[in-house]
């Protein structure tokens, strides 16, 4: 997530900054004085959200606004911070803002206004590997889609991703193979799958993210980046993200889908 902030107020601006960070954790923040320098570093830094003060000598906040929309991004989320409200009609009817906030700014306001932004912002991270459990399951490594030899082995993979910590191989067999009567005939199969995940993974150098021993195998999630964990942490691009879908094409992961739709509840 990329935000740019702007207040000419340096006080202001801190305590925004300060507050900002205390929601998002993760994320890149370029706070600036000027809005002319900020206009400047939007065109390099291409934020995807913009706090902007209103009440600004030289060029107002309304103006940036427009200027950052027209020449940089047009589907960059406006969130504007003042303590007037006279520009609110036109904030939202001309700007298309998506959000206006009155001074003070705390962190739960912070909160909802990036759970609920007009443009939602893909959750990215810093990591070569990433899953996108929202929706159907996919992996990505250094933003490009991976397959396997076999076609389970991405289910395979969504299981670990699902449960987290290591898991034994009769546990797979049970659930990778649900109703199947048969499913301890599949151990032959899945000892495949595994080293297809190994493999697959040992060509991006990334063989270490799986952990095997004693009968069980495991993630070290610490290696990737994953939506359904940033919504758990509740990184709010990850929970704007989130539509009740989750991993769609597998039948097993019903019940984590029923956990996230009661946490949304709550």
């Amino acid at each position: 997530m990329n935000i740019l902030i702007v207040d000419n107020e340096e006080l202001a601006l801190k305590s925004l900054v300060k507050t900002v960070e205390s929601v998002v954790g993760k994320a890149e923040i370029t706070a600036v004085s000027d809005p002319e320098e900020a206009l400047k570093t939007a065109r390099q830094r291409k934020p995807e959200i913009a706090f902007l003060d209103i009440e600004m000598p030289g060029m107002n906040g309304m103006t940036l606004a427009k200027k950052l929309k027209e020449q940089i991004n047009p589907r960059m989320n406006i969130i504007f911070t003042t303590g007037y409200n006279d520009y609110i009609g036109e904030a939202f009817t001309r700007l298309r803002a998506s959000g206006y906030l009155m001074k003070p700014i705390t962190a739960g306001m912070i909160r909802k206004e990036l759970e609920e932004l007009r443009y939602p912002v893909e959750l990215k991270g810093d990591k070569r590997l990433r899953v996108r459990c929202f929706g159907m399951f996919e992996i990505f490594i250094d933003e490009k889609p991976v397959s396997f030899h076999y076609s389970k082995t991405m289910e395979l993979f969504a299981y670990l991703v699902d449960r987290e910590g290591m898991v034994t191989t009769s546990e797979l067999s049970e659930n990778l193979w649900e109703g199947d009567d048969n499913a301890a005939d599949h151990r032959s199969y899945l000892r495949n799958m595994i080293s297809d995940l190994v493999k697959t993974l040992g060509g991006y150098g990334l063989k270490d993210v799986v952990i095997k021993k004693y009968g069980k195998i495991g993630l070290d999630v610490t290696r990737l980046d994953c939506d359904y964990y940033e919504y758990k942490n509740g990184n709010p691009a990850a929970v704007n993200a989130f539509f009740g879908e989750y991993m769609t094409q597998y039948s097993w992961a019903e019940n984590t889908l029923g956990s996230l739709v009661f946490m949304e509840e709550e």
